[in-house]
């Protein structure tokens, strides 16, 4: 078994500043690397949950790295405890709503919103789901 002590994706996108923006105002992440001609390195200092950004065609980087990232089926999920609140916030904050507010049967009340790179985020709240 391999041990690791961490884990985060690192995505190929443009405009690292957007995303920097984005990811500090709307979640309060912190940049701990940031070079915008190649990568920007989120760390959330509530939780410790990391982000990676490389630009693409970077020379330092392999060919299957080069191409900026095919967003369509691919999700982040950030586990809050009201999404209902949540839900507020980001209308507050007019941000790209992609899937609006609903509860599953399974026991999930979530929401979708979109990044700067068109990277879907799934908000999500776990409740306890109906017993048939």
């Amino acid at each position: 078994m391999i041990e690791f002590q961490t884990m985060f994706p690192v995505m190929v996108a443009t405009d690292l500043e957007a995303l920097k923006h984005f990811y500090g105002s709307v979640f309060g992440f912190s940049a701990v690397f940031y070079d915008p001609s190649f990568y920007l390195h989120l760390v959330s200092p509530s939780n410790g949950v990391q982000l990676g950004f490389m630009v693409p065609n970077h020379e330092s980087q392999p060919a299957f790295l080069h191409a900026r990232m095919v967003t369509e089926g691919y999700v982040l999920s950030f586990e809050v405890s009201d999404a209902k609140k949540v839900f507020q916030q980001v209308t507050d904050l007019a941000l790209e709503v992609v899937m609006p507010l609903k509860d599953e049967v399974w026991g999930q009340r979530h929401f979708m919103i979109k990044d700067p790179a068109g990277i879907r985020i799934d908000i999500i709240e776990h409740f306890e789901a109906a017993q048939k």
